[in-house]
């Protein structure tokens, strides 16, 4: 490849086909040099280190989850359905990586643990999410909470076993979706009376 046509997000792509064929171990700037043919100084141009390029990959993997539960937050009507349709998508996103390509999820969730700086603006960017949903139910009267934020950390932590990767082998439970169920009507519950959550 020429080197001048090579973009971070060409080197993106190659670091993702290389996990997808090769796993992990053989994920580093050489093997994703070597795969897009250039030389590994070219990569470094672009990501100065291997963490620096495993953490763009968990960045760029975990948007693909933010992005659509984004839009879903920006949308009118009512909090409450579009709370449960957020959270829903959520878990239908995580549950098809997982069901669909478990290893490559295992591999997405090895990096994501030692890109902790990457994982932590993610979990702020859906808190923030469910904080301006919590906030637009807060206007009509919805919900009766005080801190839309409190009460966002508070919900995203209450279903925590329902979309975080270290409960992923729970999923295929036939009775996660009335465990979330009862999870869920506990938490609009909360929201709604606003003694249950600041």
């Amino acid at each position: 490849m020429n080197d001048s046509a090579l973009t971070p997000e060409r080197i993106l792509d190659a670091a993702e086909e290389v996990l997808r064929r090769y796993g992990l171990a053989k994920a580093t700037v050489v093997d994703v040099a070597r795969f897009l043919e250039v030389s590994h100084g070219t990569i470094y141009r672009h990501f100065p280190s291997k963490a620096a390029l495993r953490d763009a990959v968990a960045e760029r993997w975990l948007h693909r989850v933010s992005t659509p539960l984004a839009a879903i937050a920006e949308e009118q009507g009512s909090a409450v359905e579009r709370l449960h349709r957020w959270f829903e998508q959520l878990m239908t996103l995580k549950r098809q990586k997982v069901l669909n390509e478990p290893e490559l999820f295992a591999t997405y969730s090895a990096i994501a643990q030692e890109a902790r700086g990457v994982v932590q603006a993610h979990i702020a960017e859906l808190i923030s999410q469910i904080a301006a949903i919590v906030e637009s139910g807060i206007s009509s009267n919805e919900f009766k909470v005080t801190d839309p934020q409190v009460a966002a950390k508070a919900v995203f932590q209450a279903t925590v076993r329902f979309h975080h990767p270290a409960h992923a082998s729970e999923w295929s439970n036939p009775d996660i979706d009335t465990d979330f169920n009862q999870v869920w009507r506990l938490v609009v519950a909360g929201l709604v009376v606003g003694e249950l959550i600041v």
